[in-house]
């Protein structure tokens, strides 16, 4: 049985969330299980993992581990431990940052280093975060469209200040690991209200392959 599977019908899949600090990885996590922004910043200490239960048309129960990655990881040690097993790779930048972008050639090359002999290999995805802040853009959506294609990389713009494109994002990503195609109308409709559990936990330390325990549940409406 592989780390995606569960003995029930729910399907699991790992997300793993890397890039520089202060990319918006955590609110970019926040923003999809509950629905909420924090204006402060705190950074991430070794890894936080959030868990949303969900359901894509035509799918069966999922289940979506984001594993929200300090930036300090690429100079350590745990990053092998952390991309171990992940189904999604999302390299998050922020689109006013151009360090942040032009770093993420080297989280891809440690990922893909790292992940050379899993056999099931998982998506890369590349993506934008605070298009909030326009005016402020360091890096155009040429420049952004051309390192994707260079890498086999998915694409994705979105806000974790405002909201946009959030949900749809990790919505695509999951439909993409299930080999569904999400209809225009089912994207169009990626705000509406969607019943969830929320848990969510935190770790800093070495890490079981698979945690399974957590410090905080609730249940939320999803915009």
């Amino acid at each position: 049985m592989s780390d995606s599977e569960d003995e029930g019908s729910e399907k699991q899949f790992k997300l793993v969330l890397l890039g520089e600090p202060q990319t918006g990885k955590t609110s970019i996590c926040q923003r999809y299980t509950s629905s909420q922004f924090s204006k402060q910043y705190h950074p991430t200490t070794g890894v936080d993992f959030y868990l949303k239960r969900t359901k894509l048309p035509g799918s069966k129960n999922i289940a979506l581990k984001l594993w929200d990655v300090s930036s300090t990881s690429l100079s350590g040690r745990m990053l092998d431990k952390y991309v171990f097993g992940a189904d999604a790779i999302m390299l998050v930048y922020d689109v006013t940052s151009a360090s942040s972008f032009e770093n993420l050639k080297e989280w891809l090359e440690q990922s893909k280093k790292i992940l050379a002999g899993q056999e099931k290999k998982p998506s890369f995805a590349l993506v934008a975060n605070k298009i909030d802040l326009e005016h402020l853009r360091a890096i155009k959506s040429d420049r952004h469209h051309k390192f994707a294609q260079d890498h086999g990389l998915l694409t994705y713009a979105l806000s974790a200040k405002t909201g946009e494109g959030v949900v749809l994002c990790v919505q695509k990503i999951a439909a993409d690991l299930l080999g569904i195609r999400l209809t225009k109308q089912e994207q169009e409709q990626h705000g509406a209200v969607v019943k969830a559990e929320i848990v969510q936990y935190k770790q800093e330390a070495a890490l079981p392959r698979n945690p399974q325990t957590s410090t905080a549940s609730a249940v939320c409406a999803v915009m």
